[in-house]
């Protein structure tokens, strides 16, 4: 037997495999699922994705409905409520403070744009950061807004709101 130190150098050697590595399986499906939320997290709060909901639908929520040819009834606007419709120049909300009482207000929160709610209780609110408005003259009554919503200029004929 020999004392002097073994020669032989190891054979073995890392070779890479090609293809998917569980790490790379794991690491894909973290960014795949974690993309949606971080997307949605930088969104503006629109929802609508360019679909209206069903005739009669409340249309809360920055969703749309478009009125139908020669207005939007009379009949479908909630009395003490509102609904979104689409307008002239983008979405609109329709409120009836009273009956009777139809009153119109663009529906893009001065904040930072985002579709109002149909009121609640004679308020309409920002779902975004809760500022608040007056469903009869849509004055501020509460921020983060600095002013109230614009007003959109409507008639009512023969049962129908028209967009003046």
């Amino acid at each position: 037997m020999s004392t002097e130190p073994s020669t032989e150098q190891s054979t073995e050697q890392s070779i890479p495999t090609p293809g998917l590595t569980r790490r790379r399986a794991l690491c894909g499906l973290v960014v795949a699922l974690a993309a949606p939320a971080a997307l949605a997290a930088c969104s503006s709060g629109s929802e609508s994705g360019g679909q209206a909901p069903p005739a009669g639908g409340s249309g809360g929520g920055g969703t749309t409905t478009a009125p139908p040819a020669g207005g939007t009834p009379v009949a479908q606007i909630p009395v003490g409520g509102g609904t979104v419709v689409d307008g002239p120049n983008g979405p609109v909300l329709l409120t009836q403070p009273q009956a009777g009482v139809i009153k119109a207000f663009d529906a893009a929160c001065p904040h930072q744009g985002t579709p109002v709610d149909p009121p609640e209780g004679g308020t309409i609110t920002c779902p975004n950061h809760g500022s608040q408005f007056d469903a009869t003259s849509g004055a501020l009554k509460k921020g983060p807004a600095e002013s109230g919503l614009t007003p959109v200029a409507t008639t009512v004929v023969n049962g129908q709101v028209q967009f003046a």
